[in-house]
């Protein structure tokens, strides 16, 4: 029997994915070069297993002319003004309110820092809603998704079984990580992470307006 919900913040709630991408990918373009999309999804939702660093990369890419640092600082002050404007995503408070309503416990499992979700969590009006919020800093050096910690946490601090849970995600290091802590995964991809090929999730869906709560209590049973 289903008795909570656990989601995943980034590209999933709010959609910090794509300004991040985006800016990072203007960022390049103006000094020359693209970024890879395929190096960009190793660290969309967690950098648990991958060592990939975009503003390194172009900094080796100009031959040393661009410094990492002052890239790292250009583009967070760029991306977190227009992450100012994002709203919640479609479907969330829904789900929320349902889930709240069949007496479901929910979590959020994000592999951003606490200082990052909170923060956001709270703009939005929606951090009261959560019985647990887990972050990076609440798991070991290296240890954020595709590693199961995160969710491992939570089903902890929630008391539920995996059996008893399900895991909200839009990319793949996310959908690994559910998989791997063993929980039933809705997959909820952006207009980021549909470019990347996200596999073994239990459902895809293209928003969490698709999916009533009814409907996702007959799938886990």
């Amino acid at each position: 029997m289903l008795k909570a919900l656990i989601f995943d913040f980034d590209g999933l709630i709010l959609d910090t994915e794509t300004p991040d991408y985006i800016t990072w990918k203007n960022i390049y373009r103006e000094a020359g070069f693209e970024l890879p999309i395929s190096d960009w999804g190793s660290i969309i939702g967690g950098q648990g297993i991958s060592s990939f660093d975009p503003a390194e990369l172009l900094s080796r890419l100009s031959q040393g002319r661009l410094d990492s640092e002052s890239l790292r600082l250009r583009q967070r002050s760029e991306c977190h003004s227009a992450i100012a404007g994002e709203s919640i995503l479609p479907g969330v408070l829904e789900m929320i309110h349902a889930a709240k309503e069949a007496n479901l416990k929910l979590a959020i499992a994000s592999s951003s820092p606490h200082s990052w979700v909170d923060t956001h969590a709270k703009r939005l009006g929606i951090f009261d809603h959560f019985d647990a919020v887990i972050c990076a800093d609440d798991v070991g050096v290296g240890r954020t998704k595709p590693n199961p910690d995160l969710f491992l946490l939570a089903l902890n601090q929630l008391q539920v079984k995996k059996e008893a849970a399900v895991v909200f995600e839009d990319s793949p290091n996310g959908v690994k990580a559910a998989k791997q802590a063993g929980i039933f995964v809705v997959a909820v991809p952006n207009s980021v992470t549909s470019l990347l090929v996200i596999e073994d999730a239990n459902l895809i869906l293209s928003s969490l307006s698709e999916l009533p709560i009814s409907e996702l209590m007959n799938k886990v049973q």
